[in-house]
């Protein structure tokens, strides 16, 4: 995560679902007076997290992940069906996430008309 050209130290939260050969990953990185959104096109991350999900107990697998790197540490934690409700959107969760570690500050998305860095889409 530190691979992002313009906030690469900054502190940040990986959130990940993942199922049978589908990741979907988020990152949130906290810029002091907002959070902005950043889309990995990092080739190798949903490969890693995949690995890493599918080395799990097929019986006891987690189904979301956050992880948070702030100060040169990292800190994560593991979600499992039981803990998550069905009804739940996963936006809900993760945002629930980025205000736990960071506060409540405004998320910045990318505008689809802008010109975008290459590290988002």
């Amino acid at each position: 995560m530190t691979e992002d050209r313009e906030y690469p130290f900054k502190p940040t939260i990986l959130y990940a679902e993942l199922n049978q050969n589908v990741v979907g990953e988020s990152i949130f990185k906290d810029l002091g007076s907002h959070i902005i959104f950043r889309l990995p096109i990092i080739d190798r991350l949903p490969y890693a997290l995949l690995d890493l999900w599918e080395i799990q107990d097929e019986n006891n697998r987690w189904i979301e992940m956050e992880y948070v790197l702030r100060d040169g540490k990292f800190e994560v934690t593991y979600f499992y069906r039981d803990d998550i409700d069905p009804e739940e959107d996963l936006t809900e969760r993760r945002n629930r996430s980025v205000e736990r570690h960071f506060g409540h500050k405004p998320i910045v998305y990318p505008s689809l008309n802008d010109d975008v860095p290459d590290y988002i889409l």
